[in-house]
């Protein structure tokens, strides 16, 4: 943290996403095909979209304690050993582990450890003021499927060497075209809790603005995934002058990316666009 002032004022804020031929949020109980609700509409789960935004406050320079094995600036290679490595003293969990990590401070997270090597085990949850919700395409998806096959088998056939195997034929999954809309919203009484501070509110604004930076795979290939506009409202009270739900009600995203906001009286939004 940089420095001891937790959040003064609410902030609500969206993220405009557009999609082309990518596959934005991969569904394991499907095959892998980009995420449908029942009614057709594309969605990124809140959890992915925690993931980059962590993955982009590493990037940035910030200590992330819930880090992903391709984004891992340490050695430790699950949550606990992480945790067992920093030998915070039980009683000092909470307000230890928000100065040190970031996504602690943002996300909140639940230290649930057994008992290890004499130390007594660990059951702290921590509340964040944080929220985003997952991200909506603003009109139904169509995926497309494509059957690939690799040039190489993954093991050697020693009876017939030549013939390719069954390994060798796969499925890729995109969406052609799509426009997501996610949501969030900082809450203050919750940032006063875990320190979460204005400095801490403009990093996230930044980490939102360039979100698919590093972020490139075969599924997402540079250039297919991109933010196009954040949304911030940043109210004048601890409280908020409106509720979330109305102030993400007052922004109209089009079918072609254009976006209208009606005027709530006293709110006036900061319209950001992408990288």
């Amino acid at each position: 943290m940089t420095d001891n002032k937790s959040l003064t004022n609410k902030i609500d804020f969206a993220v405009i996403i557009s999609v082309r031929r990518a596959n934005p949020n991969g569904d394991p109980l499907n095959g892998n095909r980009p995420r449908q609700t029942y009614d057709g509409y594309g969605e990124i789960s809140d959890v992915c979209l925690k993931r980059k935004i962590r993955n982009r406050l590493q990037d940035m320079g910030e200590s992330i304690f819930v880090q992903s094995d391709d984004n891992r600036v340490d050695e430790h290679r699950s949550l606990k050993s992480r945790f067992d490595a920093a030998k915070i003293p039980t009683k000092e969990i909470r307000e230890i582990s928000c100065k040190k990590w970031f996504d602690v401070r943002a996300f909140g997270q639940v230290f649930a450890f057994g008992k290890n090597e004499g130390a007594d085990a660990v059951s702290v949850g921590i509340r964040g003021p944080v929220t985003i919700q997952s991200a909506f395409s603003i009109e139904p998806i169509t995926p497309d499927s494509l059957q690939i096959v690799k040039s190489v088998n993954l093991e050697t056939n020693e009876k017939e060497p030549d013939k390719k195997g069954s390994d060798t034929m796969g499925m890729k999954h995109r969406v052609d075209k799509g426009l997501y809309a996610a949501y969030g919203a900082i809450n203050t009484q919750l940032a006063s809790k875990t320190g979460f501070t204005d400095n801490d509110a403009e990093q996230i604004k930044k980490a939102l603005q360039s979100l698919f930076v590093n972020d490139v795979s075969s599924a997402r290939p540079e250039g297919s995934m991109e933010v196009v506009k954040v949304i911030w409202w940043k109210h004048n009270s601890p409280c908020g002058q409106y509720s979330s739900a109305k102030v993400h009600r007052s922004l109209k995203v089009g079918k072609d990316g254009n976006i209208d906001i009606d005027n709530l009286e006293g709110l006036s939004p900061e319209v950001i666009n992408g990288l």
